[in-house]
C-alpha cells in the first residue's frame, strides 16, 4: 500500500516532504510490528535495545551512560529502563569501583537466553518486515545513512 493510501492524503508540499512522512510511518510501522514480536518474551523494544548493547559488550560491564550515549532512542529513560531488567533478572548492575555513584551494568545469563531465543525471531521478522532483496536493504540503509550526514 502506497504513503498516499496509507495516511489518505494526496498532494505533499514536494517530494521530500513525502520522503520524511514516508520515513516516519515506516519507522513507526516496523516498531509497532517488532512491539508485536517482543510482547510474548515479555519485554519492550528500548528493553531489547539495552540486552542487544550489553550483549555486545558481554563478559564487559558498561555505565548507564555510556547504554544511553548506545540507545536508538535518545529519549529512553534508561534508569526506569534497568530497573525493570534487574526486576526481571536479565541484567546485573554493580557498584563501579571507580565512582561509587554510578553502577556497572552487565548482561545475565537469563538475558543471554533470552536474546538466544529471539534471535531466530529476529532473522526471520527483519527479512520478512522490510520484503526487500539483500541489495535493496543494503540500498536503503546506505541512502538513510547519506541523509543523516
Amino acid at each position: 500500500m502506497t504513503l498516499e493510501e496509507e495516511i489518505k492524503q494526496t498532494k505533499f508540499r514536494n517530494i521530500h516532504q513525502k520522503a520524511v512522512l514516508n520515513l516516519l510511518f515506516t519507522a513507526n510501522w516496523v516498531q509497532n510490528k517488532q512491539r508485536d514480536l517482543f510482547e510474548p518474551f515479555g519485554i519492550t523494544g528500548q528493553q531489547y535495545n539495552i540486552l542487544r548493547i550489553l550483549r555486545g559488550q558481554h563478559p564487559l560491564r558498561i555505565s548507564g551512560a555510556e547504554i544511553k550515549d548506545r540507545m536508538l532512542d535518545k529519549n529512553s529513560d534508561v534508569s526506569r529502563l534497568l530497573d525493570r531488567l534487574l526486576a526481571k533478572g536479565l541484567i546485573e548492575k554493580s557498584q563501579c569501583p571507580n565512582d561509587k555513584r554510578a553502577s556497572d551494568i552487565g548482561i545475565a545469563e537469563k538475558g543471554l537466553t533470552l536474546l538466544k531465543s529471539l534471535d531466530n525471531e529476529m532473522n526471520r521478522s527483519d527479512a520478512k518486515v522490510l520484503n526487500l532483496t539483500d541489495q535493496e536493504a543494503a540500498l536503503l540503509s546506505n541512502l538513510l545513512d547519506k541523509s543523516r550526514d
